[in-house]
């Protein structure tokens, strides 16, 4: 503890009135545990009699309080004395980059709203009790075997090789443990990408609607970002004409947020596009593990014989997202670039969830989480698509059959419309989410966003009546 003794008077007034400081400056908060005399006369190079004499003077003047057993407490903080600060005013941007960063408007991050029983969350995942306790067992293990030092930038070799294995054998894509780049989820793989890709004023073309955080992060690295429109098939290649594209970034498997898989045609058209114009391309696989069937496409990656395609994927939406993994599979010839950036960035990624992981995958474990998870999802979103078809023609559904979210359009009602929607319905304990929070200009009908993961079958029907109820009194201020 840092404690300044003025040098005047008797060491225990001293001491007492150090200790005064640090409540009053906050470096001692109310109800804060105090050290033991003996501990700190140590630190001090005083007398434990001199600490003693202290902390009794303060108890006297009811700063400090014991606790029997427990040792003694800051029982509060005197108040400042003399004009209250000033309003800390802000700096002028420092850099060009936190220019702009300021200048981008608030972001619909996926957070639980408090106060509310039921909330139709999209971008959380499906957890269960089974998950945690296997993970909790790889984690000890990882924990006992656990070498210290650093690990390789581009992440553990036992991790790389899992996730190559289980691409190749999952999604069709035939990949190796060094093509593999670990990284801190999505999120952290597009900024690594924009600063080895992207110079400052290049154009990256992003999805209309779309993943809103992703169009940030590029913004704020000096992107032109350029957004173009997603139909029935994905994005519309043929709007790509004209734009110089260094990047085009996609969620091609399960568009967020309309949900609908870029057609095979499609695929092809913007791999031909990427070969012609020396593009690179971002494959946002988020959700991909749930939405793998009979009719499911060949990612764009496996598609692409040219190296032009960079496929990204994470456990956020699969696993846990406070595990904050993901992975890049880059093409050979951006290896290294990518790597030397993580090394720069954060060096690696932490050793002992890396470990755990590699774990979980070679054990089975993962691939029977996928398993469970996804006849579960299927249970929720039957229970979710039966009971928005009974309102009847107030809602229509689109439903993809895949990822953990779907979509409700509400047609003929307006944007003010829906936000009285949404307050009744959070006033009744419901939290719904907007569609158009994704778009960069308003959409010519509103939707919401529906997640069923974090809610469960019978909470969803009770979500789905509550909705109803709502309608019926928003009803009188439909849009004409």
């Amino acid at each position: 503890m840092l404690l300044v003794l003025d040098g005047s008077g008797e060491l225990y007034r001293q001491l007492g009135r150090a200790l005064r400081t640090a409540m009053a400056e906050g470096r001692l908060a109310a109800g804060s545990r105090l050290p033991s005399t003996r501990e700190l006369a140590l630190q001090l190079g005083l007398s434990r009699n001199t600490v003693l004499a202290a902390y009794e003077l303060l108890r006297a003047e009811r700063m400090i309080e014991a606790r029997t057993g427990r040792g003694s407490f800051v029982a509060a903080a005197p108040a400042r004395r003399g004009a209250p600060p000033a309003p800390v005013e802000p700096l002028p941007a420092p850099s060009m980059r936190a220019a702009r960063q300021r200048a981008l408007p608030p972001l619909p991050l996926p957070w639980r709203q408090p106060g509310v029983r039921i909330d139709l969350q999209y971008g959380e995942p499906l957890t269960h009790v089974a998950v945690f306790t296997a993970w909790s067992r790889c984690l000890a293990q990882a924990a006992a075997h656990l070498e210290p030092g650093y690990v390789q930038a581009q992440g553990r070799p036992e991790l790389r090789a899992q996730i190559a294995a289980y691409l190749s054998r999952r999604r069709g894509l035939v990949c190796t443990a060094g093509d593999i780049v670990v990284v801190h989820g999505t999120q952290r793989a597009i900024s690594l990408l924009a600063r080895v890709l992207v110079d400052p004023g290049q154009t990256v073309v992003v999805e209309e609607p779309g993943y809103a955080l992703a169009r940030q992060a590029l913004f704020a690295h000096g992107a032109a970002v350029r957004a173009l429109p997603v139909d029935a098939q994905g994005l519309v290649v043929e709007r790509l004409a004209g734009v110089d594209a260094r990047l085009i970034l996609v969620t091609p498997s399960h568009q967020f947020p309309l949900g609908v898989a870029m057609s095979l045609e499609r695929r092809r058209a913007l791999l031909r596009h990427a070969h012609e114009h020396a593009a690179l391309i971002v494959e946002d696989d988020y959700d991909g593990e749930f939405g793998i069937g009979a009719g499911a496409l060949p990612t764009l990656s496996a598609l692409d014989g040219q190296g032009r395609t960079i496929h990204v994927g994470t456990f956020s939406k699969s696993l846990l997202p406070s595990l904050r993994l993901g992975y890049i599979v880059c093409p050979p010839g951006l290896r290294r670039d990518l790597v030397q950036a993580k090394r720069l960035e954060d060096i690696s990624c932490a050793a002992l969830e890396q470990q755990a992981l590699a774990r979980f995958m070679a054990g089975g474990g993962f691939e029977r989480h996928l398993r469970r998870t996804a006849l579960e999802l299927r249970r929720r979103r039957s229970a979710l698509v039966e009971g928005l078809r009974g309102l009847g023609e107030r809602v229509r559904v689109q439903d993809s059959g895949s990822g953990m979210h779907l979509l409700a359009w509400l047609p003929g009602l307006d944007a003010s419309a829906l936000a009285m929607l949404i307050d009744d319905a959070r006033r009744c304990g419901l939290a719904l989410h907007p569609l158009s929070a994704h778009y960069e200009q308003p959409p010519a009908e509103q939707a919401l966003l529906l997640g069923f993961a974090c809610a469960s079958a019978a909470q969803i029907r009770e979500a789905v009546g509550i909705l109803g109820a709502c309608l019926d009194r928003v009803g009188p201020h439909r849009a004409p």
